[in-house]
Order: structure tokens, then sequence, then C-alpha cells
């Protein structure tokens, strides 16, 4: 499809919130709009990743380059195409279109970014979902529970993830992944790792967690070479700070429900 370590653990908590009462969240086993839920921009098919609030509003997170409008090797977000803010995305569960509210492309862009790891790797936006579907939300990951905060990791670290990608043809057994990162980039922005199964097209912009269960990052790309079959993962806790930066000040990743438990994918 053509869409395509922050420092201190102080720094990294304050990212993630944990909702005062269970009761603030749909159940997770039956909450309809969940982490791994398929989202539409314009037909192009993503895989949600956290849930967040800012500002009293209720996001879900999808990669920006799922609104992107150029080919598939426009990866650079400081000059890749992209639809506008405002644009409506479908939710799979959700009642009415959520509203993409932030993309970091657009943001960095418009402000003239010229860091070239931020430029390659932030790859996050917004989807503000409507009032009447954050009732049936649960910020809980599937299969894997967490996330629980804020994290990072390094090389031959374990992470999980839970893609949902049609192309899988609704085997669902295929959606939670396990596996290793072996590449961290110099400024922290992005992982190279391996899972099994690896992240297809449909699964860009899924959620990963690391060995503790903390949110890690974002799927942002598939690899064909050096690494083959590959997968680079933003890091979330940079893409959080670069959004708050720039007109998100308050925005707080969201903890599931759910206890995180690792474990074999099947």
């Amino acid at each position: 499809m053509n869409r395509r370590i922050l420092a201190g653990v102080t720094v990294l908590a304050a990212l993630a919130l944990t909702p005062s009462a269970a009761s603030a969240w749909a159940p997770a086993a039956t909450a309809p709009v969940h982490p791994g839920v398929q989202v539409f921009t314009e037909g192009a098919q993503c895989t949600a990743n956290f849930v967040f609030t800012s500002g009293g509003a209720t996001y879900l997170g999808q990669a920006a380059h799922c609104s992107g409008t150029g080919a598939a090797t426009d990866t650079n977000g400081c000059t890749a195409a992209s639809l506008p803010v405002g644009t409506p995305v479908q939710v799979t569960g959700a009642t009415k279109p959520g509203t993409m509210a932030y993309n970091s492309w657009i943001t960095m862009q418009s402000g003239g970014e010229a860091d070239s790891e931020t430029c390659q790797y932030n790859d996050l936006a917004l989807i503000k979902l409507d009032p009447a579907d954050v009732a049936l939300t649960n910020p809980s990951i599937p299969k894997w529970g967490g996330p629980s905060g804020v994290g990072t990791e390094t090389a031959l670290g374990d992470v999980y993830s839970y893609g949902n990608s049609s192309l899988r043809g609704g085997v669902t057994q295929l959606s939670p992944k396990r596996g290793k990162v072996v590449e961290v980039t110099p400024g922290g922005w992005s992982y190279t790792l391996y899972t099994l199964t690896p992240g297809i097209p449909g699964d860009s912009g899924s959620a990963f967690l690391n060995a503790k269960g903390e949110a890690l990052g974002v799927l942002s790309t598939v690899a064909i070479a050096p690494l083959a079959a590959s997968n680079g993962v933003g890091d979330i806790g940079k893409e959080i700070a670069y959004a708050r930066a720039h007109g998100f000040a308050d925005l707080t990743l969201v903890n599931g429900t759910e206890p995180f438990k690792g474990g074999l994918p099947f």
C-alpha cells in the first residue's frame, strides 16, 4: 500500500496514563473499539495502535503514512504528501467516523523540521473519536494486555505486537506477534526488528510493546533490503513528545485495563 531513547524514566512515565477507574472504559472482552482494530483513511487500510487522551478528548493512534498520497517509497515525513488534518477516518467498531486531528508528517512540514531521523521515523497520527464511541473503547492490546507505561528497548530485547491486516483473510491466530529488536537507530527514533509472523501491509501503524509490556512503538515500514522481512518501528515516546511540543501539550497514552502477559503468540 502507498501509505507507509527518550532519556529518563520520569519523562517516560509522564507520557502514560492509567484510568482513575476501570469503569472509565468498556470491558476489554467486549469493547468494539480498541488497539488492533482496522482503520480506513479514504480506503487506505491500517491497524490502530494505542488509545490517547488530550484536552478532554479521546484519540486512537494510527501511522501518519496511512493518510499518505504518494508512492510506497515516500517514507520521509518531511517531504511526503498527505491528506489534510480533518480527514474522516473509518474506525472498525465505532458508530461514527473519527477525524484525523494530528499528523506528524504535516506537522513536520509546516514547522520546517530538518533532523534526518525525525523526518524519517516520526510516523504518528491521531484519530479523534466521536464522543459517542468513547464509551465503546478499551485501551488494552488484544492477546497481550497492557500497555503499562511508555518505554524503550535495546537490541535483542523482546517485543510483542498485534497486527490485523485483512490480507490474512480473517485468520486471527496470526495477528499476535512476538519478536526481537535487532537494531536501534543512533538517535533512538526507530527499531528494526523481526517478529513471527512479520508485519505485512495493513498491519501498518500497529502497536508494539517491549519486554515489560510498556508501549514501545508504531509499525512504520516493511523492509525488503537490507534486512528482508524485518519491520521498522518508530519510538512512541519520541512521537508523543513531538506531538506535545506541537499543539498537543497534554497528550497522554492510556494504559490498558488488562495486565500485560507475555508468552508465545499462538
